[in-house]
Order: C-alpha cells, then sequence, then structure tokens
C-alpha cells in the first residue's frame, strides 16, 4: 500500500510539473509576442510546448498567431520569397482551424481563422480567393456570436466590407459579395473602437473609410488621436506615421 501511495504522488507531482512547463512556454511566448515583438522565439517556444501538448487549444490558436506575425514580415519581392510568405500563412490557417475543431465554442479561433485567411486572400489577391473571404465573414459573425465583446471580430468585418467596397455593387453582385457596404465598415469599426479604444491600427483603418465617406472632420479626430496612444503592436510606428500622411493630406 505504501508503495501504491508513493508511486501516485509521484505521478502527480510530475503531471504538475509537466502542467506549469508548458503553461510557462505559453507564457514566454506570449511575453515574445505581445511585449518585445520576438515573433521567432515566440514561435519556437509554442513549438516546444506543442511537442508536449498536441491538443492543447491555448498552444494552436498562438501558433497560427505566430506564423502569421512572422509571414507578414517577411520579404516579398522574389517569387520564391513569395512562396514562403504563403506558406506561413497556410499554416497559420492549419493551425487555427485546429483551434476551431479543437475547440469549437470559443471565438478566438475563429478570429485567427479569420485573420491567416484574410492574409492568404491578400496575397492572392481578393477577387481571385473569393471563397476565403466569405469564409473570413462567416468566422468573424460566428466569433462575434460566440463573444459579443471581440474588438478584433469587428475589426476584421470592418475591414472586409471595406476592402470589398473598393469595387462597386454591381461588380461585385455576381460573386456573391453584394453584401459589402461602407456603412457596415464605420459600424464595425466604431464597435472594436469602443472595446479596445486605444489600438491604433483600429483608429486608422476607421479614419479611412470616414475619408472615402468624405466624413474628414471624423477621420481628423481619429488620425490625431492615434499620436497619443500607447505602443500595443509591433507596427504601431509604422501605422502612426501612416495615421500623420493621411492626416497631412486631408488638412
Amino acid at each position: 500500500m505504501k508503495y501504491i501511495i508513493v508511486f501516485i504522488a509521484l505521478l502527480l507531482c510530475s503531471t504538475l510539473l509537466y502542467s506549469q512547463s508548458v503553461q510557462d512556454l505559453i507564457s514566454e511566448a506570449d511575453n515574445y509576442s505581445s511585449v518585445t515583438f520576438e515573433n521567432q522565439k515566440a514561435l519556437d517556444k509554442l513549438l516546444q510546448a506543442e511537442k508536449m501538448d498536441q491538443n492543447n487549444f491555448n498552444i494552436q490558436w498562438r501558433i497560427s498567431r505566430s506564423y502569421v506575425d512572422i509571414g507578414e514580415h517577411l520579404p516579398n519581392k522574389t517569387d520564391g520569397e513569395k512562396e514562403k510568405q504563403l506558406e506561413y500563412y497556410q499554416k497559420s490557417f492549419d493551425y487555427a482551424d485546429k483551434a476551431v475543431k479543437t475547440k469549437p465554442d470559443s471565438a478566438i479561433g475563429y478570429v485567427r481563422r479569420a485573420i491567416a485567411n484574410g492574409r492568404v486572400a491578400l496575397f492572392k489577391g481578393v477577387w481571385s480567393a473569393i471563397d476565403f473571404v466569405k469564409q473570413v465573414k462567416a468566422d468573424c459573425e460566428k466569433a462575434i456570436s460566440l463573444d459579443p465583446n471581440n474588438a478584433a471580430a469587428y475589426y476584421l468585418l470592418g475591414r472586409t466590407h471595406a476592402k470589398l467596397c473598393e469595387k462597386s455593387k454591381i461588380i461585385r453582385w455576381p460573386l456573391g459579395l453584394g453584401w459589402a457596404n461602407m456603412e457596415d465598415a464605420i459600424k464595425n469599426y466604431e464597435k472594436a473602437i469602443s472595446l479596445k479604444s486605444n489600438f491604433i491600427m483600429y483608429r486608422l483603418d476607421a479614419a479611412r473609410a470616414y475619408v472615402e465617406e468624405e466624413n474628414e472632420t471624423k477621420a481628423k479626430e481619429y488620425l490625431i488621436a492615434t499620436s497619443v496612444f500607447p505602443k500595443q503592436d509591433e507596427d504601431d510606428d509604422t501605422y502612426r506615421k501612416e495615421a500623420r500622411e493621411l492626416l497631412e493630406k486631408i488638412k
């Protein structure tokens, strides 16, 4: 009996250590991803954690995030570089899809899949990747139904509407994309901003939409605001520069 108790105690300790080590790797990855913006290091930690727990939802969606974060900053001048970038976006989709299947009642999996599909669509060209665009919309709407306070889902949905509105409805309608409109783009941008008011990218894209709608007063308000927000994304310096340039253009 004594040996059985010792064995159980050792088993419980090893399980606890295993769990902590996985969580430690996830925490380190989060710091690399969101604080120091060292995306490859974040991915390395997550892939290490995946070897210990292959069906972990929290690892899967984070790996999807890392592949996009790395992919969007890869060089893409040559055909080889473009293929590499697309490969990262497709890996991002694969892991997001795994996350959705692992935990279909969580919004973040659908958001990550929408982001990955959106990147693939932009890479291929929206008008030659119509099915990807439709899936982005479906995943954003599903995420919102699961989590009505998910700012990223509203932003992605707004951006999808805005991107499609670059072509007239007459052209989009036969393709099954007639639903897109600038009113919904702005409505979704505004909802995202209400949930995450100091995120520069949201304000910048909302300002662009207001410029399209000839509401320069509102656009200026949002562009000016971006100058005082803290850095939360590795591309915020670029977004701030773009905001200044757009502000100068519409003054």
